[in-house]
This record gives C-alpha cells, sequence and structure tokens, in this order.
C-alpha cells in the first residue's frame, strides 16, 4: 500500500501573476513553483485534492479572437446605419484550451504529467478528486469529436490512463450523449456509448477500465437518464425504439439495475411520454399522447409500472367537428431499401383525393435530435398553415438525424449535404404511390438555419424533384457557421468535405425557383453565410428571389412579413396563381 502524503500544516496560498504560478506563505513571502511560455496564463481555479496533499493547476492557451460584424441599416430612432461587432469562433478558428498542471502542496514540486492522452482538448471538463485523494479525473473531449476519454492522473506518479477510451472513426456526439456518473461508495463508474452501434449505459471499474457488463443492450436507445440512486443501486431512464411495432421515437420510461436486472417498463401506451414522480417516489402521473391521439392522463405505481387508474383523456371531437384533421404517421423504407423512415403527413382539411395537391416539405435535417413532431397539438404552426392553402405538407426524418442506431446517424459524418434526401424522396415517393392527389411534379421544400441549407440543396442536389425552396438564415458554408455545431457533425481541421458540403460553392448547380431569406441582424449564423450565396449564384447568371429584413435576427423568415412572402412565392410556384388574386 502506498503512502499517501499528509496535508501541509502551514496555510499555503496558491495564486497566479502572469505567467507565474505561485505559492504564498501566510507571512507573505512567495515562490515561483512554475512559469509558462509565451502566450500561455495561468487559471485561477486550483483543484486541491480531499486530503490536501495535492494540487491541479490549469494551464491556459487563449485561442482566437474572431469578431463578426454587420450593419444595422436601419435602427429605430436614428437615420444612421449602426455597426454592431460580436465574438464568434467559426470551424478551423484556434480555441481556447486547458490542461491540468500537478504538484504536490507541502513542497510545491511539480509532478510531471505527459499530455499524450490530452493534448488537444475541444473541452477538458467533469475533473474530479477521488475521496481518498489518490486520483484525478477528467473527460477529455479531442478537436474533431472523434476521441472522448476518462482520464486518471496517478496523485503520486503523475501517469496518466485512459480508464474509458471512445476512439471511432465518426463522432462521439458529446451535445447529447456524454454522460458520467461515479457511484458513490464504490470505484465504478457509469457511462453512455454507442460502441454497440446504439446508445446504452455500461458500468465500468474506474480504476481499472475494466468493463463490469452493459447496464442496458439491444436495438433502441437510451435518451436520457432522469434519475440514480446510488442507495438502491438503479436507474430511471427515457428509452426509446424498444417497444416493437412503435414509432421508434416515442419516449418511454424505464428503471433498470446497476447490473442490467430488474429492468421494468414504467410506461406502455403507444405514444410519447412524460412522467411526474410523485413525492414519496411510489406512483407518478403519465402523460402521454402522439401526433393523431389527443392527450391521455395515467397514474402509475413506480414499484412494476402497472396502471392503477385513467385520470383523463383529451376529447378531439369538437375539435374534428370544424374541419380539423390530424397529422397522418407514415413509415416507408429508406435509401437502402431495408430501413424504416418515420414522418407525418398534413393534409388540408378540404383535401380532395380526386385532383393533384402540390407537395411542400418542411425540412430540418440537424444532426443533434430529430425533427418531426410526435406529441399532440392541435395546430403544427407553419405545416398547418400551408396545408390551408391546398399543400400537402410532409415532415420527415431521414438518416443522419439522431436517436436511431449509430450506423443511422453516422450519415451525417462530413456529409452535411446528404441531408437525408435519399431517404426523403424514397419516402415520398412511396405515400404518393398509396395515396392519391398527390403531383410529385409540384414538389416544394422550406427550411430555416440548418433547414435552410437543407431547403437550398434540395435544389442544388435533387433539382430533378424539387421544384421550389425557401431557404431562410441557412448556414451555407459550414466554414462560415458557428464552430462547436459544425465542427462536431464536420470534424477538424478544416478539410475538401467543407467544400463538398457547401452551398456556395455549388451554387451553380440550381435548378427550380429559390426564395432566400435573411436577418441583417442574425447572431446565430453570419448573415454572410447568405450573401455569399448570392454572390455565387449572381457570378453564375442564376435567377433568384432575396428578401433581407433589415433589423432582423435569426429566423425572420418566420416574422409575419417573412411568413406571408413565403406563402405567397409557394402560392405563385407550384399553384401558379396569384396569391389572393379575385375568382
Amino acid at each position: 500500500e502506498r503512502r499517501r502524503e499528509r496535508a501541509p500544516e502551514t496555510p499555503r496560498e496558491i495564486l497566479s501573476r502572469g505567467r507565474e504560478l505561485l505559492r504564498r506563505t501566510a507571512d507573505g513571502a512567495e515562490t515561483v513553483l512554475a512559469t509558462l511560455p509565451e502566450g500561455r496564463n495561468w487559471s485561477n481555479d486550483v483543484v486541491r485534492s480531499p486530503d490536501g496533499a495535492h494540487f491541479i493547476a490549469w494551464e491556459r492557451a487563449p485561442g482566437g479572437e474572431r469578431v463578426v460584424n454587420y450593419v444595422e441599416s436601419s435602427p429605430r430612432g436614428s437615420v444612421h446605419p449602426v455597426l454592431h461587432s460580436y465574438p464568434y469562433l467559426k470551424p478551423g478558428d484556434p480555441i481556447p484550451q486547458r490542461w491540468p498542471r500537478l504538484f504536490e502542496s507541502a513542497t510545491g514540486r511539480e509532478i510531471p504529467v505527459s499530455r499524450e492522452l490530452f493534448d488537444n482538448p475541444w473541452s477538458i471538463h467533469r475533473e474530479r478528486w477521488a475521496p481518498d485523494g489518490s486520483r484525478f479525473t477528467f473527460v477529455y473531449n479531442q478537436r474533431g469529436h472523434t476521441v472522448v476519454r476518462l482520464v486518471s492522473l496517478d496523485a503520486l506518479t503523475g501517469k496518466a490512463t485512459a480508464v474509458i477510451d471512445e476512439n471511432g472513426p465518426t463522432f462521439f456526439d458529446y451535445a447529447a450523449k456524454l454522460w458520467l456518473h461515479h457511484v458513490e461508495g464504490s470505484d465504478e463508474v457509469l457511462w453512455m456509448s454507442e460502441r454497440s452501434g446504439w446508445n446504452h449505459l455500461w458500468r465500468i471499474d474506474g480504476r481499472t477500465g475494466a468493463v463490469l457488463g452493459a447496464v442496458t443492450s439491444g436495438e433502441w436507445v437510451v435518451k436520457r437518464v432522469v434519475d440514480v440512486d446510488d442507495a438502491r443501486r438503479e436507474l430511471l431512464l427515457v428509452v426509446a425504439g424498444r417497444n416493437p411495432g412503435e414509432d421508434p421515437y416515442h419516449e418511454h420510461f424505464a428503471r433498470v439495475n446497476f447490473d442490467g436486472t430488474g429492468f421494468v417498463a414504467l410506461t406502455d401506451a403507444d405514444g410519447s411520454h412524460e412522467l411526474e414522480l410523485s413525492p414519496d417516489r411510489r406512483f407518478a402521473l403519465d402523460r402521454w399522447s402522439r401526433v393523431d391521439h389527443a392527450p391521455v392522463v395515467e397514474l402509475r405505481r413506480l414499484s412494476d409500472g402497472a396502471k392503477v387508474l385513467e385520470l383523463g383523456r383529451a376529447d378531439p371531437r369538437a375539435l374534428a367537428a370544424t374541419g380539423w384533421r390530424a397529422p397522418e404517421r407514415f413509415v416507408a423504407k429508406g435509401r437502402d431499401g431495408t430501413t424504416d423512415i418515420h414522418g407525418i403527413v398534413h393534409w388540408p382539411s378540404n383535401f380532395d383525393p380526386s385532383r393533384p395537391h402540390p407537395v411542400i416539405e418542411q425540412i430540418y435535417a440537424g444532426p443533434h435530435d430529430f425533427h418531426v413532431p410526435k406529441e399532440f397539438r392541435a395546430h403544427h404552426g407553419h405545416a398547418s398553415e400551408l396545408a390551408e392553402l391546398g399543400f400537402v405538407v410532409v415532415q420527415i426524418d431521414g438518416m443522419g438525424t439522431n436517436w436511431r442506431s449509430k450506423a443511422f446517424h453516422d450519415v451525417a459524418w462530413k456529409n452535411l449535404a446528404d441531408s437525408g434526401f435519399p431517404d426523403r424522396i424514397a419516402w415520398l415517393r412511396a405515400l404518393a404511390s398509396t395515396h392519391p392527389g398527390l403531383d410529385l411534379t409540384r414538389v416544394g421544400i422550406f427550411g430555416g438555419s440548418a433547414g435552410g441549407q437543407n431547403a437550398l440543396r434540395a435544389l442544388l442536389d435533387h433539382g430533378d424533384f424539387y421544384r421550389a425552396a425557401v431557404a431562410d438564415c441557412g448556414c451555407h458554408d459550414n466554414r462560415v457557421d458557428k464552430i462547436w455545431w459544425n465542427e462536431l457533425w464536420m470534424s477538424w481541421p478544416i478539410g475538401p468535405h467543407y467544400e463538398a458540403s457547401s452551398n456556395v460553392v455549388h451554387a451553380s448547380r440550381l435548378q427550380g425557383d429559390l426564395l432566400l431569406i435573411v436577418g441583417e441582424a442574425d447572431r446565430n449564423v453570419d448573415p454572410a453565410s447568405t450573401m455569399q450565396v448570392v454572390d455565387a449564384l449572381v457570378r453564375a447568371d442564376k435567377d433568384f428571389d432575396l428578401l433581407v429584413i433589415p433589423g432582423g435576427g435569426h429566423g425572420s423568415g418566420g416574422s409575419p412579413y417573412g411568413w406571408r412572402r413565403t406563402m405567397d412565392f409557394f402560392v405563385r410556384k407550384l399553384h401558379r396563381v396569384e396569391p389572393r388574386a379575385a375568382e
């Protein structure tokens, strides 16, 4: 057994001054413990071990200082334009980074630590001293997001060990699937991973890294950990895709023991669920619905998931009497002929299957989530409004979106241009083959932000299918957009794949009718992203429409004026009539 150093008796303050890390004793005397090279500095947060024998100081590199500028052309209360600037890192820019440095408290001696396992961090976080002070652990997310590790530093020797090493050929979805729990009173850790091809939980020895077992497994996913009970050694989870024959995106609740035994489904109705626990955690209110099923509230027993009684059920008959029609769920095979692709159809209330109707897809293919609604709503916003103009409106989750298998998600890897279009087109053709009244010679598409990028890409790559598009505030070149979102899916360093997915680079391929919308004051997606598309289209001698909204922020296409222009555009291009024209 290793002998551990006791905490020093004399109070010592650790502080930084410029590039120097110093120790100051009670009498004010200072000693330099370490000096950093030019361009580096120390952070002010020192992390001491529980026994006081060691501490961690953080070396920092400041990163880049890119600034985005825009001109507010028409500020209220003034006739003079205003220049605005704000910090905004983009893919490939230098980023702030930090690294742990290990020191003895009693002597101030630095214990050398190799950075081989954490040399290029996007982030180092979830840092923690073991209760006995023997090791310091942290989660290392490598820039490019293909490597995520739980790293352990031995307090006496400084040796770094990868307790958990996720090192794959594509992204580790740290934004939605990075979850870690240190089990109290144990060396065990619980860890979320897609190493099996599906997002599940694993139990791992926190000292050796040995996999002690899968907590969950199968061709379904764990979406969230709601609660961890270390004393009872059980977890409360949100899961999806576990019920055969049900929409795999529906959220259900379940309980399971740390060792994978005792799995209990706490919800079972065919819909997406929300659970509210009673104060004594013996019962729960289960609220569930579906896009085509009004909400139901049930009281359920948490010990076995059994339904005690139904407390309430919404009655949609009065709504239906107005002519309202619930969206229709539809499933078809994707590009590979085997994978189910799920979507919904918003029908016009006066839909007549004996005559052809143009079709519009509302698209958002961002890989961070799925995007087709799953819960009941009386009104689905823009989709419902377009449907009442005589369009059949669809929403589809193609490959590349989240919360299916890892392979399903990986389609987006370094390939945001794909946007799931082969799956979407196959789905639409299957829908038209079984539902008369759809005219696939008049298909439009619209979206905002990543959806704006997707909508324009439809006309660049699939202009033989999509005929008209409205692209609002699109991130049309991922090199111009915010760093975190784009490097997560497109990785780092910048390579030819960024250019391959750029709408700017491929603007000359435009087919069909296009309306670009941008707010000049967008602070989410740089407005230059849209204006660079405009420049490329002008140079390619392409016809298109452009709406710039002075003072408008992100999503200006959804403003009253922007949305009216969107609806008018589709009426002209797909119905081929003038909006609000006299009969």
